[in-house]
């Protein structure tokens, strides 16, 4: 009798432009084993020195458009003019070699998933604040003042979608964020595992719970409010 086919455990992970998480990706992508991670499609121009089938497939806006007439993404957006998606493929790719699946995309893309794939695990990950976040914007010297003051306002407007998330990972320490990201990932497989868990993978599923939504909330209150938004928190 053939063993069943290895169900997917699929990863979402959004965060505001500037929050930190292309770095907590590739340090997750290190630090935990057997997980695949889904490249991004674009129609925007590569940037510096991204490389095409590394950060991102760049494709042409009418290449892209073909892929959405053959249902060939998971989810996809159009984001300040430029397409973003993710292909089928890397969810098939990763059951075929029996790893999980890890998307990094943004809060359009994650509602389309969650629709798809209820059971996702989601998590959030924001920055301290709001004057944090405009300066790592600013150190990156990529963008103008405009564009900078436009990715503001869209932070604004993907952290109102905070409660849609399982976890919330506030990037303030790199290395603690590191440290909470892989203990999600982890903690999320040994809770579904279905066996007794041992001590020390118990500490490990105690330290993803400190990012759920009830136990950041104080945390959590002072980011929105200096984004001016208001704490639903409660509600979820």
């Amino acid at each position: 009798m053939s063993a069943a086919p290895h169900k997917p455990l699929v990863y979402i992970i959004s965060a505001p432009s500037g929050s930190g998480k292309s770095t907590l990706v590739n340090e997750l992508l290190k630090k935990v084993s057997d997980l695949e991670f889904s490249i991004s499609y674009t129609t925007r121009a590569p940037r510096g020195s991204e490389t095409n089938g590394r950060q991102y497939y760049f494709v042409s806006r009418a290449e892209f458009e073909k892929m959405i007439e053959e249902d060939a993404f998971l989810e996809h957006a159009e984001v300040f003019g430029n397409y973003y998606g993710t292909a089928r493929r890397f969810l098939q790719k990763a059951e075929q070699n029996g790893r999980d699946l890890l998307l990094d995309i943004d809060v359009q893309g994650a509602r389309q998933i969650q629709d798809k794939v209820p059971n996702a695990t989601s998590i959030f990950i924001l920055p301290p604040d709001r004057k944090t976040l405009e300066v790592r914007l600013r150190k990156r010297s990529e963008d103008s003042d405009e564009v900078i003051q436009r990715r503001l306002d869209k932070a604004t407007s993907e952290i109102e979608n905070y409660t849609r998330y399982n976890y919330i990972l506030i990037n303030d320490q790199l290395e603690d964020s590191i440290k909470l990201l892989r203990a999600i990932a982890r903690g999320e497989r040994l809770l579904r595992a279905g066996r007794e868990l041992s001590e020390e993978e118990k500490k490990i599923v105690a330290l993803a719970e400190c990012c759920r939504l009830a136990n950041v909330r104080d945390r959590l209150k002072r980011i929105l409010d200096s984004f001016k938004l208001p704490d639903d928190s409660g509600a979820a």
